[in-house]
């Protein structure tokens, strides 16, 4: 398979199907519940788009900016994707490789976040922390594994993970991942896979090497593009509050906290 990519290094996006509302998603219950708890309102473009491939089952490429709501349209959709039962072992069935630990947490924080409702499992499997807790945490059983490749390929060396149980493999920031060296074991880790896994690959650009792991892992993908001018505000209502004194802007503060459901909030400070 070749893909046609312009020189700009920009998707040429087959996929239209836009649903602007979660609500219209056809999502299980307790996801849906979970989505507007953790403080989504809309979908953002990119979620709008992609979360509907993913659920389907195609092999899916999604480029698109850092802070456009990647991260939700991969969990979510994986989230409707899992099948959880009440009774015996979560057993792992998507994995998540990231380029960083942090990412790596931050991934697993939003997906236990939005899938807390379901009871899902989720183990950020990572360098830096002891090789014993991960070994606990796959005995003991997860649904989903969210890691650096190394620490994954640790964990597979050691016959702790079997990544053919895995239905779903997420790139997540594909283009970072590569251009950090981890190219062969990104392809040692899907030499391990079963031959049906869904590949998913987000990235915010498609150098080459991206466009090579399209090429070896993908099945006739589904391809997203959303450019830096179509990003939206989607769903974010602005309002401003004039304080005529500036020892009233604290009180101020705490009687919105009062009167209105605050979900998450940062607040900038000049000192």
């Amino acid at each position: 398979m070749s893909l046609d990519i312009p020189a700009d290094h920009f998707l040429d996006s087959n996929w239209e199907n836009v649903t602007d509302n979660f609500d219209d998603m056809n999502l299980k219950r307790d996801l849906l519940k979970g989505i507007y708890n953790y403080g989504f309102i809309a979908p953002s473009k990119i979620q709008s788009l992609g979360i509907e491939p993913i659920v389907l089952g195609r092999d899916t490429i999604a480029q698109a900016q850092s802070g456009t709501g990647k991260t939700a349209t991969f969990a979510i959709a994986i989230l409707q994707r899992l099948e959880i039962t009440e009774t015996g072992p979560a057993v792992p069935q998507a994995m998540i490789l990231a380029p960083t630990r942090e990412l790596a947490n931050q991934s697993t924080r939003v997906m236990t976040g939005i899938g807390k409702l379901m009871g899902v499992q989720v183990h950020a499997c990572i360098g830096g922390t002891p090789v014993a807790n991960d070994i606990a945490a796959l005995r003991k059983g997860v649904h989903v594994i969210v890691g650096t490749p190394g620490r994954v390929l640790d964990m597979i060396g050691r016959g702790e993970l079997d990544p053919k149980s895995m239905r779903m493999w997420c790139l997540d920031e594909a283009d970072e991942m590569l251009s950090r060296g981890f190219t062969d074991q990104i392809y040692q880790i899907f030499q391990e896979m079963h031959p049906e896994v869904q590949v998913i690959l987000i990235s915010a650009t498609m150098p080459a090497e991206v466009l090579g792991v399209t090429e070896k892992f993908m099945r006739d993908p589904i391809r997203i593009l959303v450019k830096r001018d179509e990003l939206t505000l989607d769903g974010i209502r602005q309002f401003y509050i004039n304080c005529s004194r500036e020892d009233y802007k604290f009180e101020t503060l705490l009687d919105l906290y009062k009167t209105i459901s605050v979900h998450q909030a940062v607040i900038f400070c000049n000192t």
